[in-house]
């Protein structure tokens, strides 16, 4: 009568015992990953939660010797660019990752579209910046929130662009085959199929690009600079003059000798990670909604 093998795991096995290593050093990797991550947010809780205040949201920048302000005004004008470099960079990344993974994947036209998107990837933040001083500060003459919009979403589109092509390439082509079969045409297998099976990536992407351009200060100091005043108090037009927000907020108050200026932009650093994580979170459940 033949002995039923075991399946039990014997860790003193040389095939056991080297998958046991590798599990715990990368568990370790990761642990030790997170250890950056969590301090930082640590601090963040610990230095910006105390001053957190509904002033914070309604109140404007306090001057040099001034105690309490906010950063209200700084708030809204961040949500501002960012939405305007989301509407540029969205859609051109999108349209561009649609012909470099279908339309045009072998041209030289894709080659060199994708050469300078990673390209820009690695570029300093600042150059994005001075070109929208160029292009847009200099022509209208006044800095605004259309050029900030403008220099962030020069930074968006290269993630946003990649990141669909990549989602868009990781769809199993037998989906493609089966609308082509039914008779769809490559429109319609692309808006019909590729695009929704591929948007979780895509949504990530563009997360990815938001949470950037979110915490960029170059860029706007060369397009947006700053102001101790609401927008739209003098209505639509005020998108084209200075534009606070809190990454420049951020950078002048923290080398401030004042107190009161420091916690402050404690408080806008952890406020920033709050706003980037509820757009992160409010995207995903309304694609998970629609899906």
């Amino acid at each position: 009568m033949s002995q039923t093998p075991s399946f039990d795991r014997n860790l003193t096995e040389a095939r056991a015992l080297k998958s046991f290593a590798l599990s715990a050093i990368t568990i370790f990797c990761a642990i030790l990953a997170c250890i950056p991550l969590f301090s930082v947010l640590y601090m963040l809780i610990l230095r910006g939660g105390k001053r957190l205040s509904f002033e914070l949201f309604y109140a404007l920048p306090p001057t040099a010797f001034d105690t309490g302000g906010g950063f209200g005004n700084a708030i809204l004008g961040t949500l501002v660019m960012v939405g305007i470099a989301s509407l540029i960079a969205v859609p051109f990344g999108t349209l561009a990752a649609i012909f470099l993974a279908e339309f045009g994947e072998n041209s030289k036209i894709a080659d060199i579209a994708r050469f300078c998107a990673k390209t820009m990837t690695g570029i300093p933040s600042i150059l994005a910046g001075v070109l929208a001083y160029t292009a847009v500060v200099m022509v209208t003459g006044t800095y605004s929130a259309i050029a900030g919009g403008i220099a962030l979403s020069l930074l968006m589109i290269p993630t946003v662009m990649l990141t669909a092509e990549e989602s868009i390439k990781m769809v199993p082509s037998i989906m493609r085959e089966a609308a082509v079969g039914i008779g769809c045409t490559k429109t319609q297998v692309m808006w019909k199929v590729m695009l929704p099976v591929a948007m979780p990536g895509m949504i990530t992407g563009v997360m990815l690009a938001v949470a950037r351009a979110s915490g960029e200060t170059a860029p706007l100091l060369f397009t947006a600079l700053f102001s101790d005043y609401w927008m739209f108090q003098g209505g639509a037009g005020d998108i084209m003059e200075p534009t606070a927000s809190l990454a420049v907020l951020i950078y002048n108050f923290s080398g401030m000798p004042f107190d009161n200026q420091i916690e402050l932009a404690w408080a806008a650093s952890l406020v920033l990670v709050v706003i980037v994580f509820i757009i992160n979170i409010t995207s995903r459940m309304l694609f998970q909604k629609k899906k």
